[in-house]
């Protein structure tokens, strides 16, 4: 099938990017980061081609199991980067964003990956609209953990006195604060559109709007622990290494509500 052809090229390419970023990440040349860059645009060209056939080809958005849902995480986790990239110019990013995608996208394609028949209940335009809001979501979580990482990596490296090719590559400690909580703030919205769709998908499919299943029970405590931190740094001042490690936690919670709960726990949500 095409769309698996354009997801091994996909896979290829970003493999490349990702060596391609790495190795400026240690090297002290700049030119690096325009290559690594560009073939990121490549790799997410074929991904999106790759999404695109599927579509077509299953005749539905296709999150509708797990290796699709983790490719189309990889897809919103490179474009989240791509976007920042844009706007803030932060090509480091990359050398923490595409190791990331790239382990997504090889257990995605360890996963089954033809296309079934999707179950008629499930059957509605409610699929597209919570699966993208709430895998949205989580790669702008995602980025709010990379860029903790890189906040830790860099105070580490100051209260060491290490001030070496890498300690020069990475952003200041403020811009990664700032990064960490605006990928948070754009990323909560996102789980609750996702929660509220998710709720009145739920109500269509199963004549219940809440049963307690046990993605929407961890996708609940995912919330309010979200919510917690933004409020915590709005009005107590949780910054710097404080919303580092929650953010870090955060991701924990995020890999285990979205993957975990599906191989861990039964539940109505094994289509995801």
């Amino acid at each position: 099938m095409l769309n698996i052809l354009f997801f091994k090229i996909a896979l290829a390419v970003y493999f490349v990017s990702t060596a391609s970023f790495l190795y400026y990440l240690i090297s002290r040349k700049e030119g690096p980061k325009r290559y690594s860059f560009g073939i990121t645009g490549l790799g997410f060209i074929f991904h999106t081609a790759a999404l695109l056939t599927r579509t077509i080809e299953a005749s539905h958005i296709p999150i509708t199991n797990l290796h699709e849902a983790m490719s189309f995480f990889s897809w919103a986790l490179v474009l989240a980067f791509l976007l920042i990239e844009y706007k803030y110019r932060i090509y480091v990013l990359g050398s923490f964003v595409l190791p990331l995608t790239f382990i997504s996208l090889i257990s995605s394609a360890a996963l089954p990956m033809e296309i079934k028949m999707l179950d008629p209940m499930l059957q509605s335009a409610w699929l597209g609209v919570h699966t993208i809001f709430a895998v949205m979501g989580a790669a702008a979580f995602s980025i709010a953990f990379l860029a903790g990482l890189m906040y830790l990596l860099q105070d580490w490296l100051l209260k060491s006195k290490r001030f070496n090719i890498l300690y020069h590559k990475l952003p200041s400690l403020d811009v990664l604060d700032d990064l960490n909580y605006r990928a948070i703030s754009f990323g909560f919205p996102l789980l609750t559109l996702g929660m509220i769709t998710g709720s009145i998908w739920a109500e269509y499919a199963w004549g219940t709007y809440w049963n307690w299943d046990p993605k929407q029970t961890w996708s609940l405590i995912l919330w309010l622990f979200y919510a917690a931190m933004l409020h915590g740094r709005l009005s107590i001042g949780w910054r710097g290494k404080k919303a580092a490690y929650l953010a870090i936690l955060g991701f924990i919670g995020v890999v285990f509500t979205f993957v975990g709960v599906n191989m861990l726990l039964q539940g109505k949500h094994t289509f995801v």
